[in-house]
């Protein structure tokens, strides 16, 4: 039997982010490269994060290499099926768009797969014009059900599929006798926010709600992992001595593999309180979960589908340092608190996100779509 034939156009790393990381597991997917018969082209045109979705114009003949590469992949050979990561908005929407049209005027079935959102806030007639043309006679992956609202004035929610994303399946293993910080009921307890230091994302929130923590005499340490992009380490140091929190908060920059895999085994709280116009379904949260971790975070985008309230973690209102606090100080008093939440998180991590789990949904879409694609050709 012939397998189909699948052309993936995806965002690939580097730079490291959400939908680079779950491309790239789509592109290493045993299940979907023995089933289908899959090429591959990098969507990205960017290998920095404070490049991604800025200077459009200065990457000129590497997005013409794109659509080249599109092209001559369409004029070679047959394809079964279209699969994109559409970005949502802003420039690399319009980016995606003609990589769109090309699909569509070689008659190609389209499959889109959003990551992000943003489809919703636009405010004038020619993207509206130009989301109507790309959702036309196609079918798209979403993260979740909370956020259809983002594409519904465009799309049917019948053309509609879910596929939440994976963790990283990556968790450190350690010894009898290492002892893991989440399971000791002395020291101070450890949170941890881990992801590029952007203010959206939360941080200045976060580091508010130190202060607020550290006034009132708490003990607690508060550990920041990420790249630097919007907020510059000079300032958020200076900001951290401003406060007086030299003893309680420390950044660390970026760290990558067992470095950031000892963070996540060093840690008894995750802290995400982001408020970012992007967020969708962020990995950070399920690889904090995957370590047993209870995580505190905000209901935007996709979270609600990995953080239960009361059950695997808590949901604060966005920018309310003092909600915040409240929710970090009963966890620093709570320790079996923490535990019972920490493996909830996890129990829910290995039912819902594995690597596993994302594969055979990926697989089970795409072969669903395939298939109403033919019987609607007969």
């Amino acid at each position: 039997m012939n397998k189909s034939k699948i052309l993936f156009v995806l965002t690939l790393p580097p730079p490291v982010h959400g939908a680079a990381m779950m491309g790239g597991y789509i592109r290493q997917s045993k299940l979907l490269n023995e089933t289908f018969d899959c090429d591959y082209i990098n969507l990205q045109t960017t290998k920095r994060l404070n490049e991604t979705g800025k200077g459009i114009f200065s990457k000129t003949f590497t997005i013409l290499g794109l659509y080249l590469k599109v092209m001559k992949a369409l004029i070679k050979n047959r394809y079964d099926l279209c699969y994109i990561s559409t970005t949502a908005s802003g420039p690399g929407f319009y980016k995606d768009f003609v990589v769109i049209a090309i699909m569509k005027l070689f008659g190609k079935k389209i499959l889109h797969h959003f990551q992000n959102k943003g489809v919703s806030t636009a405010d004038s007639w020619m993207p509206r014009k130009l989301y109507s043309y790309i959702f036309k006679n196609t079918k798209s992956i979403l993260l979740s059900p909370y956020l259809y609202d983002d594409i519904k004035k465009y799309v049917a929610e019948s053309d509609v599929y879910y596929c939440a994303n994976a963790g990283t399946g990556l968790v450190k293993k350690h010894t009898d006798t290492e002892l893991h910080l989440n399971t000791k009921k002395t020291g101070s307890c450890r949170f941890l926010y881990l992801s590029n230091m952007i203010i959206q994302k939360g941080v200045y929130t976060l580091l508010d709600a130190c202060k607020i923590l550290s006034s009132k005499g708490v003990d607690f340490e508060c550990h920041f992992v990420g790249g630097w992009t919007d907020i510059s380490e000079k300032e958020f140091i200076e900001k951290i001595k401003l406060f007086g929190l030299e003893d309680s908060v420390w950044a660390h920059g970026p760290k990558y593999d067992q470095e950031k895999l000892d963070f996540f085994k060093n840690s008894d709280v995750f802290v995400f309180p982001t408020f970012y116009h992007y967020e969708a379904f962020p990995l950070v949260i399920l690889e904090a979960m995957q370590h047993s971790l209870p995580v505190i975070s905000t209901p935007e985008g996709g979270i609600r589908e990995s953080v239960i309230e009361g059950e695997t973690g808590f949901l604060t209102p966005q920018q309310d340092a003092l909600e915040l606090c409240g929710k970090m100080e009963l966890l620093i008093k709570d320790f079996d608190l923490r535990i019972t939440l920490g493996n909830a998180g996890k129990n829910r991590y290995e039912r819902l996100f594995t690597l596993e789990a994302f594969e055979q949904r990926m697989h089970d879409i795409i072969d669903q779509v395939i298939l109403d694609h033919k019987q609607n050709e007969r």
